[in-house]
């Protein structure tokens, strides 16, 4: 790793003229903002558009671009073998195109293509660094003065989930984390890890804590009020809501202490590292990563992505539109989710469940949804969840699973792959969260080859005779 992105490092500070291209999404614009400033502190002209998805006319775009350099984020590495130019830097954490075979041969010492890729290097791009991250790490060896922009890359992170499955960061991650610590730009607090510390009030916060819910607590307002009540923590003062990071310490104690005892069982998965963004206030809605990455994702799913590039940046001033994104998506959100809840649209195969959102969820946000219903009380959290979702090339897949069943076996960016290019399409992504582009005439098909992938992949007992193991209570 460190020999390429030396490599990629000469690359970029030669480049005369350079395309940025990056994903739409929170750890996508937090990438393009990293590669964006880095250029700028480099004097090169440059441009960043982002996309969606890689198609075949991004593909053509990319090898037809007339600047000396295409630096693409958080995107392009399961299409390698179709690009075809010089001149091409790629930092992502999808899982690469196994067409792709470059470096087994001295030649490609030559070649004008860069891929930086954890995969690449053993690292699971899935939870160990993302498309920011990797993003980062060349913009640092680009220059070591970027130590500046770590703290976008956490917030790429957070954005990713990337810090679910162990509550905190780890890998390169948490090497990124420490070098925006250490620059001052990040706090990194143990805590509940609930959304909406700094800015949702008291009773919200708690209602609607989730993964994990608390028992009597999450989705009841009163149940919220007594537990405070019991702990003698006010939720207003002055007349005026408390939020979550007001407690003082006796209260957050207590408070802490209780929730946990509640959880039980659940509650390591509730507790574990928060990061703090130093530079920002804690109500801008930017202090807390995880706020900060709700920000960038609703400019993005809602065809607003540089505004939140403009965020990135630190242009406050775009925050009054980042924040009427924000109440779009949580608007779309909630009705998402009461859409799918009360026309009972999640179905259940034996090994997965699925639910059609056809043209009433956006194809941008129809993941985060199936995200959530994954970790709400609605489903089944022991099998994978496939959400479609109409688009304007066909019918969006999203597919999301619990890191229990990766660990068995599951790898979701292989069944995507696989089972869109059998029906006519095209997939890819991480282990746990993967997604496709498939006919419109195909989903049947889909789901039939989806679940014999899954059945297939979860791992075998150690009984004689290696019979697969249940994904299911019996």
């Amino acid at each position: 790793m460190a020999r390429d992105l030396a490599s990629a490092a000469r690359m970029v500070r030669d480049a005369g003229t350079v395309r940025v291209v990056t994903h739409i999404d929170a750890d996508g614009i937090s990438a393009g903002a990293i590669a964006d400033i880095t250029l700028d502190r480099l004097g090169i002209e440059h441009t960043v558009g982002f996309e969606k998805k890689i198609t075949d006319e991004v593909v053509a775009s990319v090898n037809s671009s007339p600047e000396d350099l295409v630096w693409i984020c958080d995107l392009g590495s399961g299409y390698l073998s179709q690009f075809d130019r010089d001149g091409l830097v790629i930092t992502d954490h999808h899982v690469p195109d196994p067409k792709w075979r470059g470096r087994q041969t001295l030649l490609d010492s030559f070649c004008g293509l860069q891929h930086l890729n954890p995969h690449t290097y053993g690292i699971d791009g899935s939870f160990e660094v993302c498309g920011a991250g990797m993003t980062y790490l060349l913009s640092k060896e680009i220059d070591p003065a970027n130590v500046d922009l770590a703290y976008l890359a956490v917030v790429g992170a957070v954005g990713d989930f990337q810090d679910s499955s162990n509550q905190r960061l780890v890998g390169p991650n948490a090497a990124i984390a420490r070098d925006a610590e250490t620059n001052g730009d990040l706090l990194i607090e143990e805590d509940l890890r609930f959304f909406g510390r700094d800015t949702r009030p008291l009773v919200q916060y708690l209602q609607y804590a989730s993964d994990p819910s608390i028992p009597g607590v999450s989705d009841n307002a009163k149940g919220c009020l007594d537990l405070l009540d019991s702990l003698g923590i006010p939720p207003k003062s002055g007349g005026r809501n408390r939020s979550w990071s007001e407690l003082d310490p006796a209260e957050h104690d207590r408070a802490v202490g209780r929730i946990m005892e509640i959880l039980g069982d659940d509650a390591r998965k509730a507790y574990g590292e928060m990061y703090r963004i130093t530079r920002y206030d804690r109500k801008s809605g930017l202090g807390d990563a995880k706020e900060f990455a709700t920000i960038l994702n609703s400019c993005g799913r809602y065809d607003d992505a540089p505004t939140g590039l403009r965020v990135c940046r630190g242009d406050v001033g775009a925050l009054k539109t980042a924040e009427e994104n924000r109440a779009e998506h949580r608007r779309h959100i909630s009705a998402a989710l009461s859409y799918i809840r009360d026309n009972h649209l999640l179905r259940e195969r034996r090994f997965i469940q699925w639910f059609d959102a056809g043209t009433e969820i956006k194809e941008t946000v129809v993941g985060i949804v199936a995200g959530m219903v994954l970790s709400s009380s609605d489903c089944r959290r022991n099998i994978p969840i496939i959400a479609f979702a109409d688009s304007e090339d066909g019918v969006k897949v999203s597919a999301r699973a619990n890191r229990d069943l990766v660990d068995r076996g599951l790898d979701l960016s292989e069944v995507m792959k696989t089972a869109a290019e059998i029906v006519g399409g095209f997939g890819g992504g991480h282990s746990v969260a993967a997604g496709a582009t498939i006919p419109a005439d195909r989903k049947e098909e889909f789901l039939d080859i989806v679940e014999d992938l899954v059945s297939s992949q979860i791992e075998r007992s150690e009984t004689p005779g290696g019979r697969v193991r249940s994904i299911h209570p019996s």
